[in-house]
C-alpha cells in the first residue's frame, strides 16, 4: 500500500507545494489567459496531475490511472446525473411552448430582465440548491432565463455567481453533515457559524447579479429590489441556522426572498413600466434590458397554462421532500450499492487510510435520480410522451458530450491529486501562514471546491485539515472549519464542473474561458471579503459571533 509523503521535493514544503500547484494553475492559465477550450485544458492539466503525481509524489502508476478511473466513473455518477437530466427536463418543457409559460409567469411579476434574473438566478436557484443541488440551479435557471430573453453569456454568468451563498446549506444541508463527520464538531454550531458568514455574500450578491445583466444603470434604477433580496435572504438563512435544521435553511430564506423580492418588485412596477418602454426607444427593443413578449402558444396553437409550465420545478420539490421522509428514506438507502475501488488503497502522510477507495451509487436517491423521477411524473401534465422523452434524453446526451468529457477530466484531475498527496501538501503549505491562516482559511476551502466542483468534497479534504490547524494555532476550530466550507462555495462559481453545465445548458460549448473570465474577478472579490470576516471573527472584534 502506498504512503504518501508530504514533502517529496528535496525537504521543503515550498518546493512540493509549488509542484503541486502546477495542474490547477495551468487549468487556470490554460482557461482566463490562452482562452483554450475546456475540452482540451481539462485533460491538459490531468496529464500534468498524472507527471507530478507519477514522478514527483512517486505515486505508482498503476494507482494513479486506477484512481483516475475512479475519478471518470463519479464524474458520471452521481456529478453530471445531474445536469444531464435537469437540462433535459428543461428541453422537454419546449417541445409544446411550456417555456414560453413559465416566461408569462416571470414577466407577469415584472417585465423587468434584472428584476427576473433576481428572481430566477437568486431566489428559484437557492431553493434549488437547498434541494438537490449538484449543478442543478446552473443548469435549470440559465435555460430559463434564456427563455426570459436575456443572453447567453449573461444568463450563464449571473447564474454561476448566484449559485455560491446557498451552497454551503445545499443538496438538504450535506456539506455541513460531512464536515461534522470529518471532524466531530456538532452540526448545529457549525450550521450557526456559517450563517454567520455567507450571509454576508448574499447581502451583495442581487446587486451583482444586477450589474450583470444592466451594469450600473441597472444597479442606479434596480438596487432597491436587489438590496430587498437580499438582506431578506441573509437574515433569514442567518436565522435558520440558529433555529432550524441545515437541510431546510435554503429553502425556507429563498422563499422568503421570493416573496420580498415580489411585493417589492410590484410595488415599484410602474416606475419599472415606465423605465422599460424609455429604455427600449433607445435601444429600439431594449438589447438585454426590456423584457420580451410573452404568450407563445404550443405546437398545437393553444396557450400553455403557467400551473402545467411550473410542474416539472414543483415536483422536483415534492419528490425530494418525500425522498427524505422518515422510511423513505431508509428504503432509498437500502437501495445504494457501496464498492471498494480496487487499487485505490493509499495511506495518508499520517498513516491513516484515504476514504476514496470507498464509492457509492444511490441509484434512486442521487440528486439527478429525484430529478428524473420527477421529469418522468411531469410528463403527462405536459403532454409529452415518453417515447419522444426518451429521443430527447439521447439527443441530449450527445449534446452533452464534451461538457462530460471535461467533467470527467476535472474528477479525475482532483482524485490523482488526492491519492499522490498533491491536495494535501498544498493545503499543510497554507496553513503555515500561522496566526493569519484565518485569511488563508477560506481559500483552502475555494481550492478544494475549484479543484472537484463540490463545497461537500472541498470538506472531506480539507475539513480535518482546518481542524488540526486550528487546535496547533490555539484558534476556534468551529470557526475555521466552518470557513472551509464557506469559501469553498466561492469556488463553486468557477469550479470547471459548473462552468462546463453552464456552457452547454445555453449553447456555448468550449466557451468555458469566456464565463471563466466574467465570473473569477467577483469569484477574487467574495474570497477578499470572506477572507477579511473570518480573520475579524478570530479576533475580539468579532470573535463573539463565534459559537
Amino acid at each position: 500500500m502506498f504512503t504518501q509523503i508530504l514533502v517529496p521535493v528535496g525537504g521543503s514544503l515550498t518546493l512540493s507545494a509549488l509542484l503541486a500547484a502546477i495542474p490547477l494553475l495551468l487549468l487556470i492559465v490554460l482557461l482566463g489567459v490562452f482562452k483554450t477550450p475546456a475540452r482540451i485544458a481539462a485533460p491538459a492539466s490531468l496529464i500534468a496531475a498524472l507527471a507530478v503525481g507519477v514522478v514527483a509524489f512517486r505515486l505508482p502508476a498503476s494507482i494513479a490511472f486506477s484512481g483516475a478511473a475512479e475519478g471518470i466513473v463519479y464524474g458520471i455518477f452521481p456529478i453530471l446525473w445531474v445536469a444531464i437530466n435537469a437540462i433535459w427536463l428543461h428541453k422537454v418543457t419546449e417541445l409544446r411552448g411550456h417555456s414560453a409559460a413559465l416566461r408569462t409567469a416571470f414577466t407577469r411579476v415584472s417585465d423587468d430582465r434584472r428584476v427576473q434574473a433576481i428572481l430566477v438566478a437568486f431566489c428559484f436557484g437557492a431553493a434549488l440548491e437547498g434541494l438537490a443541488g449538484g449543478g442543478a440551479p446552473v443548469a435549470i435557471c440559465a435555460v430559463i432565463l434564456m427563455a426570459l430573453g436575456l443572453s447567453p453569456i449573461k444568463a450563464a454568468a449571473a447564474c454561476l455567481i448566484a449559485d455560491t451563498s446557498p451552497v454551503a446549506f445545499g443538496a438538504l444541508g450535506q456539506p455541513i453533515d460531512v464536515l461534522a463527520t470529518q471532524t466531530g464538531l456538532p452540526v448545529h454550531d457549525l450550521a450557526v457559524m456559517i450563517g454567520r458568514q455567507t450571509p454576508l455574500l448574499a447581502l451583495f450578491i442581487p446587486l451583482v447579479l444586477v450589474l450583470v445583466v444592466d451594469g450600473k444603470t441597472g444597479l442606479k434604477q434596480r438596487w432597491g429590489v436587489a438590496l430587498a433580496a437580499g438582506v431578506s435572504f441573509a437574515a433569514v438563512q442567518c436565522a435558520a441556522s440558529v433555529f432550524l435544521t441545515p437541510a431546510l435553511v435554503d429553502t425556507v430564506a429563498a422563499v422568503v426572498s421570493g416573496v420580498v423580492t415580489v411585493l417589492v418588485a410590484r410595488a415599484s412596477r410602474v416606475a419599472t413600466t415606465a423605465a422599460v418602454s424609455q429604455r427600449s426607444m433607445v435601444t429600439a427593443g431594449g438589447g438585454d434590458f426590456a423584457a420580451p413578449p410573452a404568450g407563445e402558444s404550443t405546437e398545437d396553437g393553444e396557450q400553455p397554462s403557467v400551473l402545467a409550465a411550473l410542474t416539472p420545478y414543483l415536483l422536483i420539490v415534492a419528490v425530494v421532500i418525500i425522498a427524505n421522509l422518515p422510511g423513505v428514506s431508509d428504503l432509498i438507502a437500502s437501495l445504494t450499492t457501496k464498492v471498494h475501488w480496487p487499487g485505490a488503497d493509499v495511506l495518508g502522510s499520517d498513516g491513516k487510510p484515504l476514504s476514496i477507495a470507498k464509492i457509492s451509487f444511490a441509484w434512486v436517491g442521487a440528486p439527478g435520480s429525484l430529478v428524473l423521477i420527477a421529469g418522468l411524473l411531469s410528463l403527462p401534465v405536459l403532454g409529452v410522451g415518453l417515447g419522444r422523452a426518451a429521443r430527447v434524453w439521447l439527443a441530449n446526451l450527445g449534446q452533452l458530450r464534451w461538457a462530460i468529457f471535461t467533467v470527467c477530466c476535472v474528477i479525475a484531475l482532483s482524485y490523482v491529486m488526492n491519492l499522490s498527496g498533491q491536495t494535501t501538501t498544498l493545503g499543510v503549505w497554507l496553513a503555515g501562514a500561522g496566526a493569519a491562516f484565518p485569511l488563508v482559511s477560506p481559500v483552502i476551502g475555494w481550492i478544494g471546491t475549484v479543484l472537484t466542483g463540490s463545497d461537500t468534497s472541498s470538506n472531506t479534504l480539507f475539513g480535518l485539515l482546518q481542524y488540526t490547524t486550528a487546535h496547533h494555532a490555539g484558534l476556534s476550530d468551529v470557526l475555521l472549519t466552518s470557513a472551509n466550507s464557506s469559501g469553498g462555495v466561492v469556488g463553486k462559481a468557477v469550479s470547471l464542473q459548473n462552468l462546463a453545465i453552464a456552457a452547454v445548458a445555453v449553447g456555448l460549448g468550449g466557451k468555458e474561458g469566456v464565463l471563466f473570465r466574467r465570473t473569477i474577478g467577483w469569484t477574487v472579490v467574495m474570497v477578499v471579503v470572506l477572507s477579511v470576516l473570518v480573520y475579524l471573527q478570530s479576533t475580539p472584534v468579532l470573535g463573539w459571533l463565534v459559537p
